[in-house]
């Protein structure tokens, strides 16, 4: 195995901090491949969101949310099917319901076994947390276009937003507190986590994660709690976007310009942590370039088909125009 020297992904539910009423935060520590993970209660239900990587770290939560539930009816969801975030699932089989978006689980029948793999290679404490009882979750309940979740005097919304991080990202909303988990949409002091690995996996958009993260600051949530980093304020959505549409500029009009890509790397990774030098997660970047110089190739084909069938109607219509003559 080609180990690489991460610290051990181990969730600390004693970290649990409340950050509105009946609503904790097991926060990720600033841990690589620890999510923060939320629970959310209502009078008769509470609803966990996000599990932890691996069978040891799911086990935590789901006592903590047996504490926290004190007989309420327990509810899981997960905001994407990456392992970190959703495969400490099979623990709560027959404690909790768990529930997803349709797109994510697509993503968990047709790439999670592969994502299971490739996560024990990269090092033993991943691995150790991957133990031989982890298997890809299998969801209980799964939604079309949105899920409203009665707990109890609070209704929470499990709401899909289509293509950006994954396929599958889902976003989940407290109305009454103000409060929206995003999953790897937003990460607080970091650069966003791009999953290009083709030709394996290359569902990641940036142009469509950019259009997500438009429609997520409109909605004026007033606490956002990222995939990874502290909670915060709208403006953490902001500075997502802004960076990404910052990522998106920088490599197009490199591409514009006929720069490869090598040089477009370079260049952009240089630019981008001189303007953020606090942020993690530089390796990162090099896959944005990649996925964007992907979808600039994408976008100059469609308008070139886009021309090519006005040609051709314009054609058309010329020579119709001249027989009738």
């Amino acid at each position: 195995m080609n180990e690489i020297p991460l610290p051990d992904p181990a969730v600390h539910v004693a970290g649990a901090r409340e950050i509105a009423p009946d609503l904790l935060v097991i926060p990720d520590r600033g841990v690589p491949l620890v999510p923060n993970i939320g629970l959310i209660g209502g009078t008769s239900a509470v609803l966990v969101v996000d599990t932890g990587l691996g069978t040891a770290n799911a086990e935590q939560v789901l006592a903590l949310a047996s504490e926290v539930a004190g007989g309420r009816r327990l509810y899981l969801t997960s905001t994407h099917f990456h392992p970190e975030h959703a495969f400490g699932a099979h623990v709560f089989a027959g404690r909790a319901t768990y529930v997803v978006n349709r797109a994510q689980a697509d993503d968990l029948r047709a790439k999670g076994a592969g994502y299971l793999e490739m996560f024990r290679g990269l090092g033993r404490t991943v691995a150790d947390r991957l133990d031989a009882g982890v298997r890809v979750p299998t969801p209980d309940v799964v939604h079309d276009g949105g899920y409203e979740l009665d707990l109890g005097g609070r209704t929470v919304r499990l709401r899909p937003t289509g293509r950006g991080h994954t396929q599958g990202d889902q976003v989940i909303e407290v109305p009454d507190a103000g409060v929206l988990f995003t999953g790897d949409l937003a990460e607080a002091g970091q650069f966003a986590i791009f999953p290009w690995f083709p030709p394996h996996d290359t569902d990641v958009s940036g142009v469509g994660w950019l259009g997500v993260l438009d429609r997520l600051v409109a909605d004026g949530h007033r606490l956002v709690v990222p995939g990874h980093g502290e909670a915060g304020g709208p403006r953490l959505l902001a500075d997502v976007r802004d960076y990404l549409r910052e990522l998106r500029d920088e490599t197009w009009r490199r591409r514009d310009r006929g720069t490869a890509d090598s040089e477009i790397v370079a260049e952009v990774r240089a630019l981008l942590t001189e303007r953020h030098p606090e942020w993690t997660g530089q390796e990162w970047i090099e896959k944005g370039v990649g996925c964007l110089c992907a979808e600039y190739a994408e976008r100059s084909e469609d308008a070139e088909y886009a021309a090519h069938t006005e040609h051709a109607a314009h054609t058309e219509r010329s020579g119709r125009s001249g027989h009738s003559g």
